[in-house]
């Protein structure tokens, strides 16, 4: 999914009176499925368009994305740690730790 997909696909949501999310990684270190600069877009029903990794990190700013979207409508940070002792016994977790911004978009 490029920039230009997702910033269509926010437009389209917006116009059609639907509010969305978008969860950035603002910050990287060590191994992480997906880089800075990747992005999400969270819907309120819970579906999403793009990732920024999959697994229990995305479930995780996914969660905070919705918070964000029913309540108050503040920008959130999340940081996704995934070097915890499961995660490091477990081969496809990547072990390394994001920070993800979210920014809820309303319409109007």
């Amino acid at each position: 999914m490029t920039d230009r997909e997702l910033h269509e696909k926010l437009v389209e949501t917006l116009a059609a009176g639907k509010p969305a999310a978008v969860a950035t990684i603002i910050d990287a270190h060590g191994s992480t499925p997906r880089k800075v600069g990747a992005k999400m877009l969270v819907f309120a029903d819970a579906t999403t368009f793009g990732t920024i990794g999959g697994g229990c990190g995305e479930s995780a700013v996914l969660r905070k994305a919705l918070e964000v979207l029913l309540t108050g409508h503040s920008p959130a940070m999340v940081a996704v740690d995934l070097t915890d002792e499961i995660g490091t016994k477990n081969a496809d977790v990547c072990g390394g730790r994001m920070r993800v911004f979210v920014e809820p978009h309303l319409p109007g």
